[in-house]
């Protein structure tokens, strides 16, 4: 005979101070793994929305990094000459040479770097969804800037019209752009040839990236780069899939750390339950005998127990992730280990994080509750009746 659930809610409710404090300490462990699991994902969001599904990059191979990849002159204009590159509105390829350097700037509380990308003028062509929402766009020649929205908000001094020194040289600001949340937002942009000729790098750039005619051609210029033995100590990627490959070491070391820390406070958690469950136990010694004595088997009060005990888990799960759910409102930012400088992203909640929470919740409930339910489904009839 199988125990109703009628009266494990109703338990749940008769018992509300232990079971609140209870519920409350795994609704704080979940919210924090929850949020270690956010935050990883908005880094991963934030970088794979830098790059365009159908835009190419090209670095030196082994390259860590676009800071760490260098394309000489003359490479350049072999791959320019590469079949299924698009064509500008202005009938030139649709490829922007960029050299990626670090500097360092003041913000509150010290300084951190910053990437500086020196763009080809058909940069914008490769990135439409960069905004331009304040000033105006740097004019080719000339020392001037435009700053990603997060640089202008995280760093001092960082309005139109305010120089920024790089090189020993006075760069203005022009601009601020917004690319809705990409790493774009954490990065200050110049003019190639001004700032090549600045950090003295003659005509060698970091990468290139590019633009198909087609998606479905990607393959098809792979082969066509592979092909030319000039180009062997060169790799061909796409361009949302480099920006993932950036995310991956960061947002490992976020988890492993936020996880390694999560899992000591389950502990926590989980032996508030136990004692939770075991005071439910001891408190309910004639109830058990009585149920008992009606033909409930030691199964069904097991059952009973272990869902009580799952209920608050899943609980104080819910809460943990309805409160974690407002950390998307936040933006935080933190040092790119593939770049070396600082990048701004904002919490990213799925529906991966939300299912792998409420499973640790339950396995929290599980772990606390299952010690307990034995000991009530093993107590003997005439024993529990006694202890009235």
């Amino acid at each position: 005979m199988a125990i109703p659930l009628k009266y494990t809610f109703k338990n749940f409710q008769n018992r509300k101070t232990t079971s609140i404090i209870t519920l409350v300490g795994i609704a704080l462990v979940v919210f924090v793994f929850a949020t270690v699991l956010m935050m990883a994902y908005g880094i991963q969001k934030t970088l794979v929305s830098t790059g365009s599904p159908d835009n190419v990059i090209i670095l030196r191979k082994a390259a860590n990094g676009e800071i760490s990849s260098i394309i000489d002159g003359e490479t350049q204009a072999v791959i320019r000459t590469l079949p299924h590159i698009a064509k500008t509105s202005e009938g030139t390829p649709a490829l922007s040479g960029e050299a990626v350097s670090v500097i360092n700037l003041e913000k509150q509380g010290g300084l951190s770097n910053v990437t500086v990308r020196a763009v080809s003028p058909e940069a914008r062509f490769l990135r439409p969804q960069i905004k331009l929402v304040e000033g105006k766009w740097f004019n080719p020649g000339l020392k001037e800037l435009v700053i990603g929205e997060s640089v202008q908000k995280n760093f001092t001094n960082m309005e139109i019209g305010s120089k920024i020194r790089i090189s020993g040289e006075n760069w203005t600001i022009t601009g601020i752009f917004d690319t809705d949340g990409s790493g774009f937002d954490s990065e200050i942009w110049a003019d190639a040839k001004e700032m090549l000729n600045a950090l003295n790098r003659g005509n060698s750039v970091s990468t290139l990236t590019l633009k198909l005619d087609d998606i479905e051609n990607f393959e098809k210029f792979k082969m066509a780069f592979a092909a030319d033995r000039r180009l062997t100590q060169f790799e061909v990627k796409g361009e949302q899939q480099f920006f993932e490959e950036q995310s991956e070491s960061l947002a490992m070391f976020i988890k492993v750390l936020g996880i390694f820390i999560t899992v000591i406070f389950s502990f926590g958690a989980t032996i508030g339950a136990m004692i939770t469950m075991y005071t439910s136990v001891a408190n309910r010694t004639v109830e058990i005998g009585t149920m008992r004595s009606l033909g409930f088997s030691r199964r069904s009060i097991l059952t009973a127990f272990l869902f009580e005990s799952l209920l608050i888990a899943l609980t104080g799960g819910l809460i943990g992730i309805f409160f974690a759910s407002f950390m998307q409102f936040f933006q935080i930012s933190t040092i790119n280990f593939n770049s070396f400088a600082e990048l701004s992203f904002k919490f990213a909640l799925n529906p991966d994080i939300i299912i792998s929470s409420l499973i640790f919740a339950v396995v929290m409930g599980f772990l606390g509750g299952f010690l307990p339910s034995v000991r009530a489904a093993r107590m003997k009839i005439v024993n529990a009746l006694r202890s009235s």
